[in-house]
């Protein structure tokens, strides 16, 4: 597992956050964080409960919505390859790869304005 120390690395603001939302989308999945919000336009997997799952191969659904009210300890990031999220024992992934997001983007995540509310005023990253 790989956290960095570095306070500026955008996924170390989802450290310590409970998920609060999955949501589905044409397109995308997408975790909410009481705040941030990281989307996935690659395909997601992971790991819940010792059960692997492919997004959107069946129970896959099931599977994404016990991580609502998980909290986010720790997380891995391999350039062009993929970003993962720890949850204890589980583990939600996104291939970062060009072939599983199938245009020039994977994912990004969107921070927070000053009121606290969703806003790109508060960052946007884009892998």
């Amino acid at each position: 597992m790989y956290i960095t120390k570095d306070p500026d690395d955008p996924l170390q603001l989802l450290m310590g956050l409970e998920v609060s939302a999955i949501s589905f989308a044409r397109g995308y999945v997408e975790l909410q964080f009481d705040g941030p919000v990281l989307r996935s336009l690659s395909d997601p997997s992971g790991v819940y409960g010792g059960r692997e799952w492919h997004f959107p191969a069946p129970g896959s659904l099931d599977l994404m919505r016990c991580y609502i009210d998980k909290t986010v300890d720790g997380y891995e990031l391999v350039p062009d390859r993929i970003l993962a999220l720890h949850f204890g024992e589980h583990r939600f992934v996104i291939p970062l790869d060009p072939e599983s997001s199938g245009g020039p983007e994977a994912a990004h995540m969107v921070g927070v304005d000053e009121s606290g509310r969703v806003s790109v005023r508060g960052g946007m990253w884009i892998w």
